[in-house]
């Protein structure tokens, strides 16, 4: 009877049909996240605009740059250039020349400062009301769900990207949240290993493990590590005598 119910739903509203065993549609827009991976177990394929991304991990970590870090640079690529992306109550002061590093201009970032929960939650809802800004990061260690229903309210309203970070500890907490994950180290490397602990769709069965650093950065020190190795092998004093070489012709002439 259930099986049969099932089959007239899904015939009659097709796509609009949503099984519990699969993974959901996104129910409004998504950014990429810039991790194949992550973006395979993601409703839509990225994270979701318009609602509330929870970033859970253990006091004391901050993986969150490291992982959101491609979808901010296409947040703000796609916007206008005096469009911030606001952060609010950020635990540290960002990096800037490594940010700028992986593609993320420093100037883009407005960071605020707030200590207390309530001055956060403000914030973080005056910046969601912001027709300006690109996307939203706010902290908070201790928060209760009400507040956190008011922030994905104004994510919704406002079309925002918008990301919470919370202890691991919240996870047993209810939450308003669209996508909730827990962020870690994998053991023995600095790899990311991410749980989806909330989505739309079934649970994650496996946890994902994410590169330690980004394609961008792997070549960086790629190119410096064949660099060193043929510096060791006298190339290297081969370039710097052929740079010294022509800067010599160059003065001359």
């Amino acid at each position: 009877m259930v099986s049969g119910l099932a089959r007239v739903f899904s015939s009659a509203l097709g796509d609009a049909v949503w099984r519990a065993t699969e993974l959901g549609r996104a129910s409004g827009a998504t950014l990429v996240s810039g991790h194949a991976a992550l973006d395979a177990e993601l409703p839509g394929g990225g994270w979701p605009v318009g609602a509330i991304s929870e970033i859970l991990q253990a006091h004391g970590e901050h993986h969150e740059w490291r992982l959101l870090l491609p979808a901010l640079r296409r947040a703000v690529d796609g916007a206008p250039a005096t469009d911030p992306v606001v952060l609010v109550g950020a635990p540290r002061v960002p990096f800037g020349p490594g940010l700028t590093a992986q593609g993320l201009d420093a100037k883009r970032l407005l960071w605020v400062l707030a200590s207390a929960t309530g001055e956060r939650l403000w914030a973080a809802e005056q910046a969601l009301h912001c027709a300006r800004a690109a996307a939203v990061l706010v902290w908070l260690p201790q928060v209760r769900c009400e507040p956190l229903r008011r922030l994905q309210m104004g994510a919704q309203t406002h079309g925002k990207l918008l990301f919470v970070m919370r202890p691991w500890q919240a996870a047993a907490e209810s939450s308003p949240a669209a996508l909730r994950v827990l962020v870690s180290t994998h053991p023995g490397s600095d790899a990311l290993q991410l749980q989806i602990l909330k989505r739309r769709g079934p649970p994650q069965e496996t946890a994902l493990s994410l590169p330690a650093r980004p394609a961008r950065l792997a070549a960086l020190l790629a190119s410096c590590a064949a660099q060193q190795r043929c510096d060791a092998d006298g190339g290297g004093q081969f370039f710097q005598e052929s740079g010294d070489a022509l800067a010599g012709i160059a003065s001359a002439a």
